[in-house]
């Protein structure tokens, strides 16, 4: 197994998965491929014809059906795809049944894996639900490392590549604990996110950003990790962004049977739509009427079909985003779709820290950085700035003026409010020029044609908390500054965030600060 990181933007990667039987370039999904009745629904050749070179299948299933007929055949042949196939030990049905009525032994289950030919292969863990006590959680965090430590004994020398699962639900301590002692674990290519199905039924995604950060925080870097029951569009870019490599799920055919319609935004009945906003395969030879009338498996087998390019298109939009690093402003987007969602990126702010730590400093070609609300203030990119800033002013001694910024004037120093203050004289060579603007906070003008100060698109009405975050800066400046600087703060009362009546409380600080409108 390896695992090669080719792009990285926040957390997220797109890497190279070797497998025996091939390569996977992630993130990717593997949509869920039920042994006994697939070929009724949406024949797997039908799934990789549409772009998924690798599914996942139920090894736990195929041995109650198959038996030792599976190890002759092999999994592939079971399921009749040629691809990359992942199986799991049968833990979702521990889920979602419970312990009592479903008995997997461990080391049989996989020992099975080997024989049928898995190329990825999950342990039999065990899920902890989201309704679990601490106690239940804990439980399962410890039994699963014990099943853990069994079954590499027994089957690591194969050429599976096994998969760890990451148990403790919504008790993120017990997720680190689990985190910290599977990473020393020898023997394992692939860590998971153990059992979130169930929270994201009821669209729970915060508890799934804090169950993710803290796990990626602890986890090898070099390792690919997977989510199961990702099988949402909604989900797919912010979970991208905090590290995920792939994901799985039979939402296609489960939301199909319930007559439900995906698109990146949400999900439809499809008896509430009147038109089919998308031009896959099937949206583009029927109405709604006329799925509705089709006889019920072939509308189960269509509506499954789109459900799959939906989230193969997405998740192509996340990798092209990823390459041009905007994958931040791609989960602003999604976040404004569903309340759950924008709930989830304010949880992800409180680890914005660590994913700025991962964010790569050089990305390639540079596009322009957008930038809307408060949110964006939390990017990576404008945390590094005000890190640099905050060192840069360390060192500045000596007269310093403070000019507004406009996000439609930019170089900055090529605006008319530099221009005038350099011709009346307030600039000359021995000032320090700080230009001061919503998000960005300061910046000094020597700095202004570099990324990203001059390739940014902004609003020009600015919320009141990112005006308030940037007087905070400038009257920290000032405290700062005030024995050893003299400092001049030119205002332009067209712009929100420069008008005097906002600034004037800072002179008051030192009367060696002046305040001069400019127009």
């Amino acid at each position: 197994m390896s695992f090669e990181i080719r792009d990285k933007d926040l957390a997220g990667r797109i890497g190279r998965l070797k497998t025996k039987s091939g390569y996977i370039e992630t993130p990717a999904f593997f949509p869920v491929i039920n042994p006994v009745k697939q070929d009724r629904e949406v024949p797997a050749d039908k799934i990789m014809s549409i772009g998924f070179s690798q599914v996942i299948t139920n090894a736990f299933i195929i041995k109650q059906v198959f038996g030792d007929e599976a190890k002759k055949l092999g999994v592939k042949k079971i399921i009749n795809f040629s691809g990359i196939v992942m199986t799991d030990s049968g833990a979702y049905q521990i889920l979602r049944y419970g312990r009592d009525r479903i008995k997997i032994e461990p080391e049989e289950i996989a020992t099975y894996q080997v024989e049928i030919g898995s190329d990825i292969a999950v342990i039999a863990d065990i899920p902890t639900r989201d309704d679990s006590s601490y106690e239940e959680a804990r439980e399962s965090v410890e039994e699963t490392l014990r099943r853990a430590r069994l079954t590499i004994e027994k089957v690591g020398g194969s050429d599976v590549l096994w998969v760890l699962p990451i148990q403790g639900g919504i008790y993120v301590d017990l997720v680190a604990k689990s985190a910290k002692e599977a990473s020393r674990i020898e023997g394992y290519g692939m860590y998971a996110i153990g059992s979130p199905v169930t929270v994201l039924e009821k669209y729970g995604f915060s508890k799934i950003v804090d169950m993710v950060a803290v796990a990626k925080s602890l986890l090898p870097l070099d390792k690919p990790v997977h989510l199961f029951g990702g099988g949402h569009p909604l989900i797919i870019p912010l979970m991208v962004a905090l590290g995920i490599d792939s994901f799985d799920s039979a939402s296609y055919i489960l939301y199909a049977r319930d007559g439900r319609y995906m698109t990146e935004e949400g999900t439809y009945k499809i008896t509430d739509l009147e038109y089919l906003p998308c031009e896959c395969e099937v949206c583009s030879k029927y109405t709604p009427k006329e799925l509705i009338e089709l006889e019920e498996k072939e509308k189960i087998r269509m509506l499954a079909i789109h459900n799959l390019h939906v989230i193969n298109r997405e998740l192509k939009r996340v990798k092209t985003a990823l390459k041009e690093g905007r994958l931040w402003e791609l989960i602003e987007e999604r976040a404004r779709t569903h309340p759950s969602l924008r709930e989830a990126l304010n949880t992800l702010i409180k680890y914005v820290e660590w994913v700025e730590r991962l964010d790569p400093r050089f990305k390639g070609d540079a596009h322009a950085m957008f930038l809307y609300d408060t949110t964006s203030y939390h990017r990576p990119e404008l945390i590094r700035h005000r890190r640099l800033v905050s060192s840069v002013l360390r060192e500045k001694k000596g007269k310093i003026v403070l000019l507004p910024g406009n996000p439609d004037e930019k170089p900055f120093r090529n605006s008319e409010i530099y221009k005038r203050a350099l011709s009346m004289g307030i600039i000359n060579s021995d000032t320090h020029v700080l230009v001061y603007l919503p998000y960005f906070n300061l910046v000094p003008v020597e700095l202004d044609q570099v990324y990203p100060y001059a390739q940014f698109e902004a609003p020009l009405t600015m919320e009141g908390q990112l005006i308030n975050y940037m007087i905070e800066e400038i009257s920290n400046l000032i405290s700062r500054k005030i024995a050893e600087a003299e400092i001049t703060i030119l205002t332009c009362s067209k712009y929100a965030w420069s008008k005097q009546e906002l600034l004037k409380n800072l002179i008051m600080q030192d009367r060696k600060v002046k305040l001069i409108e400019l127009c």
